[in-house]
């Protein structure tokens, strides 16, 4: 047993210290294409625009504007309020809807599952998006745990013929 006072290493918040620079690379957006479950349109997964974490250094404007540029009219952001603060983006949501993007937030805890209704809520909203012809991208913290959830619950819920195990 550790003594009281010890403070493991992983304990401290390296996203206190200054950052040396921005990064200056777009941000990556995975398109999935939806053809298999008879939608024309593609879904766009990425992590957290503007995230300010660790070794992560993104620049909030720079990446709201690139998401701009790319056409998105619609985010679905899984991150909670709580999250949002830690990455440093606390306004991201209203400088998303300042750039004219509709935001869908639906907060899931990190590791975490929305409950049937939150789903159902999400899947209801996504097919409304993508079938009035609207660019849409979805994210959470990494772009690959919630963001892929909901994804999959998507190709799930277009087709009768898709199953989990495809």
């Amino acid at each position: 047993m550790k003594p009281p006072s010890s403070i493991q290493t992983s304990e401290f918040d390296s996203s206190d210290e200054e950052p040396i620079e921005d990064e200056q690379t777009p941000i990556h957006i995975s398109w999935l294409s939806l053809s298999r479950v008879n939608c024309s349109q593609f879904l766009g997964l990425c992590a957290l625009p503007g995230c300010k974490f660790k070794d992560v250094r993104r620049n909030v404007q720079k990446d709201t504007e690139e998401l701009k540029s790319c056409g998105i009219q619609d985010i679905f952001v899984f991150c909670t309020r709580g999250e949002l603060s830690k990455y440093r983006v606390p306004n991201l949501l209203d400088l998303y809807q300042q750039c004219g993007i509709i935001t869908h937030h639906h907060p899931i805890a990190d590791g975490g599952t929305p409950d049937i209704a939150s789903c159902c809520e999400i899947m209801e909203e996504l097919t409304t998006c993508l079938k009035n012809y609207r660019k849409t991208l979805i994210h959470c913290y990494g772009g690959l745990g919630r963001s892929c959830l909901v994804a999959a619950c998507l190709l799930l819920y277009l087709s009768d013929t898709i199953s989990p195990e495809l």
